[in-house]
C-alpha cells in the first residue's frame, strides 16, 4: 500500500516537469515584454531626475522677480546742514537717490532707450536679433556675449550676479519673460532708471545726477541727461572723472545721434546740446567729517544700521556749513603759525545756547592727514580743562552765598590740608601773589590760589555734584581728586564743557547739545522733528539767573582781567563787548582753551596734541586757542547779527540784570559796604550782589601782626625770633581765616617758606 502511494507521488512530479518545459510561448514573451516595460519605465524615472537635478541647478534660489520693486531698492541716508546743504551721503555698498518717471524730462528716458535697446517698447523682453548675435559669437567665436535688453541689464544688475556663465544666461531669459509679464514696460524703464550703474558708487539716475553734476535729475538739461546715458555701458571707461575724460563727450554725441535716428529730438536740439559745456560737480568729499560721523552713529543707535546705510533718511542737522568752514580754517590756520611751539592739534565747537544747537563742531585741525591724529574727534576726548573749570566753582561758592564778588580771597602763600592726602601748595600761572583778591578780579585775572580757596569752601563733594548737574560727565569719585580740581586736575570732555556754559549763557537753564532737527524718509513721511521754540521754554534749571548775571559779568568784564592779560587781547571780540569769555591752560601746558559766550553763541576752542605732548611756554591764555575762539566767535556773532538763525536775535546780548540782584557801592581794598563812603581809607568801587548778599562781610581793622624784619612781608612759622618785630597793620581775615596785612609786601613765591596748613573739608 504505501509502495503504491509513494510511486503515484512520483509520476505527479515528473509530469509538473514537464508542463513547465513545454510552457506555450506566448506565455514567454508576455514575461519579456514585462521585463522591457520596467526597464522603460526606470529610464524615465532617469530622466526625469536627470532633467529635475538640471532645473535644480538652473533655478534653485533665483531671486523672485518681486524684488525689483523700487520699495525694496536699498537707498542712501543724506546729511543736510540746517540750510539744506548736503553735508554726508551714508550708504552701505552704493549710493541711490529714487526718482519717478512721470517727473523727469522725457529726454532722460528718451536718451536712455535709443542708446541701450531702441526697441524697448516693441520686443517682450528679449531681443531675438541680439540674441542669434549673442548665441554666434559663443559657438562661433567661442566668447559668451549677451544682446542685452533693457529688461535683461536690470535683472542682470539687480538680481543675478554679473558672472558671465551660460547658467546664469539662462536664468537671466527665464527671469525676463516672468518681468515683462508682471510689470508695465514704464515701471521696468522707472526700475532701470532707479537701479542701473553709473560709476562708482552712484546707483540709479538720481545719485549720478548728484554725484556728476550737482542736481536733482529732474533739473537736468538736454546735455547732462545725454552724457549720463552713455555711462552704464562703460561707466569706468566713459566717466568724466576717470582717466581719460574725453570719452564722456565723445559718448554723449553717439547718444545724440541715436536720439535723433529714432525721432526722440531734431538735429539743431542734438547740436546745441553738443555745444552746451558741462560745468561737473566737485568730486564728492567727505564735509564736516567728526560732526556727519558722529551723526551717523546717533542715527544707527536709534534707527539700526541697516535702516541708516540703506534706508534712505533724510537728515536734517543743526549744522551751518557755511560756519563750520570757516571754523575749520580758523583751528587749522592758527595750529600751522604754533608749530615751532609744538602745537600740534586744535579743536573747535560752537553751539546755540538756547537750544543746544550745536552749529560747527571741529573734531581736529585735518580729518584728512595721513597720520591717525586728525582722526580723533577732540571733542569726545578726555583733556584736562586747565582753569577753564573756574566759573563752575565759583558759581557754587556765589549760590551757596560764601561769597559774594567782593569777598577778599587771600592770594598769598598757602597749603592745604586734605584728609587722606598729602600738603597741597598751589602757585599762580605767573609765579607770584598778589594780596586780598576780591572774587571779580581773582576770577578774571584767573589767579589759582583764590580758586583752590574757593573749592575748600564749597568742598570737594559739593563741587564735584554740582559739576556733574550743570553737565560734566567725567567727575567720578570725590576720592579721587583733590583741591587742584578747579585748576584742571581732573580730566573733562570739550563737549561736557559746553554745555556747562551753556547754562551761563542761558540764564540758568541747561539745555542738552542736538545736532538733528529733522528726520524724514526719502518718500517724505517724517520720523522724527525738534521745536526749537518749544526747546527755549524748556530745560532744567541749575542756577538762577541772578548767580549766572554775575559770572557772566564778570567774565566779559575787560577791566577785571586787564591785570594778566592786558587791555587788549584776543578776549575781546571786535563790535561785540558783551562777550564773556574764559580761558584755561594746564601748568604742563598739555591743554589750551578758550571758552565764551552771549545768550545767542557759544564758542569753544581747544590746542594740545593728542598724544599729551608739551607745548612751549609761548602759549598762554592769550595765545594758542584764544586767536581761533576770536575768529570763529567774531563770525558767528555778526550772522546772529543778521538773524540768521533767530530773526529776533540782533546779535546783541548783554548780560540782564534780574530782579534778584543789585548793585552797591563797596570799599576797594576790603569789599565790605563802606561805614564812611568819604573816608579817604576806603576808596570805593561799584559791584553786583544778590539781593540778601551785599558785601563782603568779612573781619578787618587794624591789629599787633608779626613782620619779617628781611622783606616787611608778614613772617610766616619757623621763622628765627630775631628776624620778627610786631607792628600795627591794617589787616583782613579772607573766609577761610587766612589773615592778609594791606600794606606790607608779599614774600616771594621762590622763598622757601613752610607756609601753615589750612584745613579744607572734601
Amino acid at each position: 500500500m504505501a509502495k503504491t502511494k509513494t510511486k503515484k507521488l512520483k509520476n505527479l512530479k515528473t509530469k509538473e516537469s514537464r508542463n513547465k518545459k513545454h510552457q506555450p510561448r506566448s506565455e514567454k514573451k508576455s514575461k519579456i515584454r514585462s521585463l522591457f516595460k520596467n526597464v522603460r519605465l526606470w529610464k524615465k524615472v532617469l530622466f526625469l531626475g536627470i532633467l529635475s537635478a538640471i532645473f535644480s541647478w538652473l533655478f534653485w534660489g533665483i531671486p523672485l522677480p518681486t524684488k525689483l520693486s523700487k520699495e525694496e531698492v536699498p537707498v542712501s541716508t543724506k546729511l543736510f546742514d540746517r540750510n539744506g546743504k548736503l553735508i554726508y551721503e551714508i550708504y552701505a555698498e552704493r549710493k541711490s537717490t529714487p526718482v519717478k518717471l512721470d517727473e523727469l524730462p522725457d529726454y532722460i528716458w528718451e536718451s536712455t532707450v535709443a542708446i541701450e535697446d531702441k526697441d524697448f517698447y516693441k520686443h517682450y523682453g528679449v531681443s531675438f536679433t541680439g540674441v542669434m548675435r549673442a548665441v554666434y559669437k559663443t559657438l562661433v567665436k567661442q566668447k559668451l556675449q549677451g544682446g542685452s535688453t533693457l529688461t535683461q541689464q536690470l535683472i542682470k544688475n539687480a538680481l543675478l550676479t554679473p558672472e558671465r556663465t551660460l547658467k546664469r544666461k539662462i536664468r537671466e531669459f527665464a527671469l525676463t519673460l516672468v518681468v515683462e509679464t508682471i510689470y508695465s514696460k514704464d515701471q521696468i524703464l522707472e526700475m532701470y532708471l532707479n537701479q542701473i550703474p553709473y560709476g562708482g558708487t552712484s546707483y540709479g539716475i538720481g545719485a549720478a545726477s548728484e554725484t556728476y553734476f550737482g542736481k536733482n535729475a529732474k533739473d537736468l538739461t538736454l546735455a547732462e541727461a545725454t552724457l549720463l546715458a552713455g555711462l552704464p555701458a562703460a561707466p569706468s571707461y566713459y566717466s568724466p572723472y576717470g582717466a581719460h575724460p574725453e570719452l564722456s563727450k565723445g559718448r554723449q554725441e553717439v547718444v545724440l545721434m541715436q536720439m535723433v535716428e529714432e525721432g526722440y529730438i531734431i538735429q539743431e536740439d542734438a547740436d546745441k546740446a553738443k555745444e552746451e559745456e558741462l560745468k561737473y560737480a566737485e568730486p564728492e568729499k567727505l564735509r564736516a567729517p567728526h560732526f556727519a560721523l558722529w551723526v551717523k552713529n546717533l542715527l544707527a543707535e536709534k534707527y539700526g544700521e541697516a535702516t541708516t546705510e540703506k534706508g534712505g533718511l533724510r537728515v536734517t542737522t543743526t549744522l551751518d556749513l557755511e560756519l563750520q568752514e570757516f571754523a575749520e580754517v580758523a583751528v587749522a590756520t592758527e595750529v600751522a603759525k604754533l608749530k615751532k611751539q609744538n602745537v600740534g592739534n586744535g579743536a573747535a565747537l560752537v553751539t546755540r545756547p538756547a537750544t543746544g544747537e550745536i552749529l560747527a563742531m571741529v573734531g581736529s585741525k585735518d580729518y584728512f592727514a595721513e597720520d591717525e591724529d586728525g582722526k580723533v574727534n577732540i571733542v569726545f576726548a578726555k583733556r584736562q580743562p586747565g582753569s577753564s573749570i573756574k566759573p563752575l566753582n565759583y558759581a557754587l561758592a556765589i549760590k551757596d552765598k560764601k561769597i559774594s564778588l567782593s569777598t577778599p580771597l587771600a592770594d598769598v602763600p598757602s597749603c592745604f590740608s586734605v584728609t587722606g592726602q598729602k600738603a597741597y601748595c598751589p602757585v599762580n600761572y605767573d609765579g607770584t601773589f598778589h594780596g586780598a583778591q576780591q572774587a571779580r578780579f581773582a576770577l578774571g585775572n584767573s589767579y589759582n590760589i583764590p580758586a583752590v580757596r574757593v573749592l575748600a569752601l564749597n568742598g570737594l563733594e559739593n563741587f564735584i555734584d554740582f559739576a556733574t548737574k550743570m553737565g560734566i560727565t567725567t567727575f567720578t569719585d570725590p576720592k579721587n581728586y583733590g583741591l587742584s580740581l578747579t585748576l584742571g586736575g581732573g580730566e573733562v570732555v570739550p563737549y561736557d564743557m559746553a554745555t556747562a556754559f551753556g547754562v551761563f549763557a542761558n540764564q540758568g537753564i541747561k539745555q542738552p547739545l542736538i545736532s538733528i532737527l529733522k528726520v524724514t524718509d526719502w518718500k517724505g513721511k517724517v520720523l522724527e522733528e525738534v521745536n526749537t521754540k518749544e526747546i527755549e521754554l524748556t530745560g532744567d534749571r541749575i542756577l538762577t539767573s541772578d548767580v549766572t548775571f554775575l559770572i557772566s559779568h564778570i567774565l566779559h568784564d575787560n577791566n577785571a582781567r586787564s591785570a594778566a592779560f592786558g587791555e587788549s587781547s584776543f578776549l575781546n571780540v571786535r563790535g561785540h563787548p558783551e562777550v564773556s569769555v574764559k580761558t584755561g591752560t594746564t601748568n604742563d601746558r598739555r591743554d589750551n582753551w578758550t571758552i565764551g559766550y552771549t545768550e545767542y553763541a557759544l564758542t569753544l576752542s581747544w590746542v594740545g596734541n593728542n598724544d599729551n605732548s608739551e607745548m612751549s611756554g609761548a602759549v598762554s591764555g592769550v595765545s594758542g586757542a584764544s586767536p581761533i575762539w576770536n575768529s570763529i566767535m567774531r563770525k558767528v556773532l555778526d550772522k546772529a547779527e543778521e538773524g540768521f538763525y533767530n530773526p529776533e536775535d540782533d546779535g546783541h546780548a548783554w548780560p540782564k540784570q534780574p530782579q534778584g540782584v543789585v548793585g552797591a557801592n563797596v570799599c576797594a581794598t576790603t569789599g565790605n559796604l563802606p561805614d564812611n563812603p568819604d573816608s579817604p581809607g576806603c576808596p570805593t568801587r561799584f559791584e553786583y550782589f544778590l539781593k540778601d548778599k551785599v558785601g563782603a562781610g568779612i573781619e578787618t581793622g587794624t591789629k599787633d601782626v608779626q613782620i619779617d624784619k628781611t622783606n616787611g612781608a608778614l613772617a610766616y612759622p619757623e621763622l628765627p625770633p630775631e628776624l620778627i618785630e610786631t607792628q600795627n597793620r591794617p589787616f583782613l581775615l579772607d573766609p577761610l581765616g587766612t589773615l592778609v596785612c594791606l600794606d606790607c609786601p608779599i614774600a616771594s613765591a621762590s622763598a622757601k617758606i613752610n607756609y601753615p596748613l589750612i584745613a579744607a573739608p572734601r
